[in-house]
């Protein structure tokens, strides 16, 4: 890469999924079929929950802001990349760039955190059940998802600055298909230790601390209702972590598929493959896991659905 020629680029080149004309029109359908889910589903997520007597409590106010985060996220990605599949070229703004980098980086580390805040209502309605609305109330927790979402916001909004104000070189072809840090980073041509210290810290930081107060509020529960003595009590106990275990699951069993990938077997396609079900699929998946495996998310269906047939033409 030539260092010499550092410019402003007016626009980037991003990768497409795939470069076969004739699985273009296949994929474009298939991730428009995804992203539509997804966006339906996650939005009736937050109205479900936003207007159902039965569902204001704790768990359905933290699922509501779950759903909020998956449909930011993957409409920071899902659009432009349906877009890549209808045009000659796949291009992006310099500014729409910086933009989907920051909503991408505030909804992901949002997701974590927001998933930690649900373990730890868990946690509390299983081990402390008589104290659960004195812990859990409206104060604490919108301070449990207020508190994620800025400290989010600040992480994003200091990399994408960080990235934004350096030297680019003149090369402007982006190795991925929509703006992430480490592909920009390679297309810098000042110094990027600073960058990525900043980065991997607040990476390490994000994944281990989130996972840990999955972990031991898991353990904790685990062990309350190993102690039950009905195994009524402890069928009611697990079907309420059920949902949000299953998510947890499938989101960390990406990321470690994403990044423990040994270097001898890593390639584009796999990272492709791999962002493309972290970025749409996981989002669709989310608002089926928690209206499938939960009664109370049914019946708020069932009701709505009621409610809409009454409504006359």
């Amino acid at each position: 890469m030539d260092k010499q020629n550092q410019t402003v680029p007016g626009e980037f080149i991003l990768m497409r999924i795939t470069d076969r004309p004739e699985l273009q029109a296949a994929f474009f359908v298939l991730f428009l079929t995804i992203y539509a889910v997804s966006a339906v589903g996650n939005l009736g997520m937050v109205v479900l929950t936003k207007v159902d007597s039965k569902l204001q409590t704790p768990m359905y106010f933290f699922l509501r802001n779950l759903a909020f985060i998956d449909l930011g996220y993957s409409t920071s990605v899902g659009p432009k990349m349906l877009v890549a599949f209808v045009t000659d070229q796949n291009t992006i703004s310099y500014h729409w760039c910086a933009t989907q980098l920051t909503f991408f980086i505030l909804f992901i580390i949002s997701e974590l955190f927001i998933l930690s805040a649900m373990a730890y209502d868990r946690f509390v309605a299983i081990c402390n059940p008589l104290l659960y609305t004195v812990v859990m109330s409206p104060k604490v927790c919108w301070v449990l998802v207020t508190v994620p979402y800025v400290y989010s916001a600040s992480v994003s909004l200091i990399t994408t600055i960080q990235i934004f104000i350096s030297s680019f070189c003149g090369y402007n072809i982006i190795s991925h298909f929509y703006c992430d840090s480490l592909p920009l980073l390679t297309l810098l041509c000042s110094s990027t230790w600073e960058i990525e210290l900043f980065i991997l810290i607040c990476s390490v930081f994000n994944l281990v601390s989130s996972f840990l107060i999955v972990l031991v509020s898991y353990i904790l529960i685990l062990k309350a209702i190993l102690k039950m003595n009905t195994a009524q009590g402890r069928q009611k106990a697990f079907s309420t972590c059920g949902s949000h275990l299953t998510v947890v699951a499938v989101l960390y069993a990406t990321l470690a598929f994403m990044n423990m990938q040994p270097r001898s077997s890593h390639s584009f396609d796999t990272d492709k493959m791999a962002s493309v079900f972290f970025t749409l699929v996981i989002p669709m998946l989310n608002p089926m896991i928690y209206s499938l495996r939960n009664k109370e998310v049914k019946g708020a269906l069932h009701r709505m659905w009621e409610n809409l047939c009454k409504i006359p033409i």
